[in-house]
């Protein structure tokens, strides 16, 4: 596995609006473009990246607040401007047509730029492929230490927060057969204080209120939306399991394209790498696209 030091030994940034965005892309073909989640970063990807290298053209970046990418303090984070994040980065790596992959705070990202889909923008998504997160603002089981974030006690418990506590709670939304190392621990922890301690999660998980204020536009996304989409669902998760592909087949689709993984939590790319690879690539195949599969 690449370690979260040789991820990030040779960085890469785009600037948007005066910020640095860290970028990293590998591979040539069809273009993937990622989307991680919270609190963590795009060093999420790591166990699936060297397999789908070998076949497309990879690109990875760290949304503002996170991982290496600047995490100005007095900023009001957006989901809204994290998509235009996603559009500079788009931009910047001269990709017109792609496939999308999301996870967590991706998957609204996500669904914001389906719904810019029907806006002319200057891309085409030609798939969507979600592993968990929140794309319904109802089936969202936040964890108790998200809601203190989000409340006025959020900055003092971002300031106090420790390895320990961190480790609790991040191996508590893994499978229980797949819980990660503590040397996993260490590396995703290293990053979410890079540099020197920098942390503005009580500042991102704003995210959670976005979702609720602009629910009807990012479900109707998914709902208009022509392209082919896949959920690649780690049933056991407490935040975003099988309640929430219940939920995307009650209001979306009855016929949605998912693959349960069924003793998996949170993180399937984390956790069951291979059984995500096979996934992808299967869905990959599938569709009539012009990349010379």
């Amino acid at each position: 596995m690449i370690s979260a030091r040789d991820w990030y030994a040779n960085p890469t940034f785009v600037e948007h609006r005066g910020r640095k965005i860290f970028y990293t892309e590998a591979g040539h073909g069809e273009p993937l473009v990622f989307l991680h989640g919270f609190p963590t970063s795009s060093w999420d990807w790591v166990q699936i990246w060297p397999a789908l290298t070998e076949r497309y053209r990879c690109i990875a970046f760290d949304f503002l607040g996170f991982g290496y990418s600047d995490k100005p303090t007095d900023h009001r984070y957006t989901m809204h401007e994290q998509a235009d994040i996603t559009e500079s980065v788009l931009a910047h790596a001269g990709v017109e047509r792609f496939e999308l992959v999301a996870h967590d705070y991706g998957v609204t990202v996500a669904q914001e730029l389906l719904a810019r889909q029907h806006e002319a923008p200057d891309y085409a998504i030609a798939s969507v492929l979600l592993f968990n997160g929140g794309l319904f603002p109802e089936t969202h089981r936040a964890r108790l230490i998200q809601k203190l974030l989000l409340s006025p006690v959020g900055p003092l418990l971002n300031r106090m927060l420790g390895f320990s506590r961190f480790a609790k709670s991040f191996s508590a939304v893994f499978g229980p057969d797949t819980q990660p190392s503590e040397h996993e621990l260490r590396e995703f922890w290293r990053v979410l204080n890079h540099p020197d301690k920098a942390r503005v999660t009580h500042a991102l998980i704003h995210y959670i209120t976005d979702r609720r204020e602009h629910r009807e536009r990012w479900v109707d996304a998914l709902r208009r939306s022509s392209v082919p989409i896949r959920l690649v669902n780690g049933s056991v998760d407490p935040v975003s399991g099988a309640h929430l592909v219940d939920r995307y087949r009650e209001i979306v689709d009855p016929d949605v394209d998912v693959v349960a993984l069924e003793q998996i939590g949170h993180y399937p790319q984390v956790e069951a790498p291979q059984a995500c690879i096979e996934a992808m690539l299967e869905f990959y195949d599938a569709q009539p696209l012009p990349s010379g599969r």
